[in-house]
């Protein structure tokens, strides 16, 4: 009997399917599918430091327009929704409760007062872990990399010493040098960090002449550089590395899991496929490992990464070496093409 389970977080999960944030993700029918398909875990949607700023906006506007009513009229109170914060944290606590497999909250924030503020209160709705999404575009041009990465390693150091529950933290592929600030990441203590982020990108209507929303799913195949950075950390890092982007299916998930990854998460594919997908890749994992002779996926985690091919540093599978041999070989690589 094929065995699914893996760690991620300290948290122990029956699959390494995870179903990322998204807006299906908010959806407590979709995450009780998502279960039922064999999801190890759900990340919440994000709640983002912006939606909360906007509705306390909202709320003075609607508290001002009563500046001019006579004092004694106490009983007057402006129509005012329930606030953003508020209304996040019941809905994650309705998610926790309904559901057996771990929960995880996903905050992006831009002040470290406000990550730290809603972090803890996002761990008193009792989730079993939080996922920072450091989400941020440069707009700044003077504010330099070094600057940027001493900001956010400063941010995560003071959430994780904050919070009691497990935290990682999702990162952009955009750094200078990714095994770097990793490894300053893992120093902070940190649990587990995903590789990596997928950004929302403008687009323009070229006969509107006009910026407009786009809704960017990412393609099979984009797994790759968080393929190379996983094989990368694995063994040098204590923290769970989580592959993401451009996961599509079983064949996916097991690459990236040789190369060290403890788990996956994917969004795109079950917007394309549904909820469905989930099922499908767990079969197909355990398929694999029938085959291969595995019963557990610790068995074969990381056989392909960096550390375990490189013992002796001659193997440089995942450096320039691999794009040197390429290059010699390239003749031999077109010929192996379908056309």
């Amino acid at each position: 009997m094929n065995n699914l389970e893996t760690s991620y977080m300290g948290i122990r999960l029956g699959s390494p399917v995870i179903l990322g944030a998204c807006d299906l993700s908010s959806d407590l029918d979709m995450l009780k599918k998502a279960e039922e398909q064999g999801a190890g875990a759900v990340v919440y949607k994000t709640l983002f430091e912006e939606q909360i700023q906007m509705e306390n906006l909202y709320h003075d506007e609607k508290v001002s327009q009563y500046d001019d009513i006579h004092a004694e009229m106490i009983t007057l109170h402006p129509d005012i929704d329930r606030s953003e914060i508020e209304y996040y944290l019941v809905k994650l606590r309705q998610i926790k409760e309904s559901l057996s497999i771990p929960v995880i909250a996903s905050l992006n924030c831009v002040n470290e007062s406000s990550w730290i503020r809603y972090a803890g209160m996002i761990e008193e709705a009792g989730v079993d872990g939080i996922e920072l999404n450091l989400y941020q575009i440069p707009v700044n041009f003077d504010i330099d990399a070094t600057s940027i990465e001493q900001q956010q390693a400063g941010i995560v150091a003071a959430v994780k010493q904050q919070l009691s529950i497990p935290v990682s933290v999702k990162l952009s592929s955009d750094y200078t040098n990714i095994l770097h600030f990793a490894t300053r990441l893992d120093e902070k203590g940190i649990d587990g960090m995903v590789l990596f982020n997928a950004f929302f990108q403008p687009d323009v209507d070229i006969w509107h002449e006009n910026h407009r929303r786009a809704f960017n799913l990412t393609h099979k195949g984009e797994y790759k550089k968080s393929l190379r950075y996983a094989g990368m950390l694995y063994g040098r890092v204590k923290a769970d590395v989580c592959s993401s982007r451009g996961i599509y299916d079983g064949d996916d998930v097991i690459k990236v899991l040789l190369s060290g990854a403890s788990c996956v998460q994917v969004v795109s594919a079950v917007y394309r496929h549904g909820l469905e997908r989930i099922g499908e890749i767990n079969r197909s994992i355990t398929d694999w490992m029938q085959r291969k002779g595995y019963d557990q996926i610790d068995q074969f985690r990381g056989k392909l990464s960096d550390s375990s091919l490189n013992k002796n540093n001659t193997l440089l599978i995942y450096r320039r070496a691999q794009y040197i041999d390429m290059l010699m070989h390239s003749d031999k690589l077109l010929e192996d093409l379908e056309w």
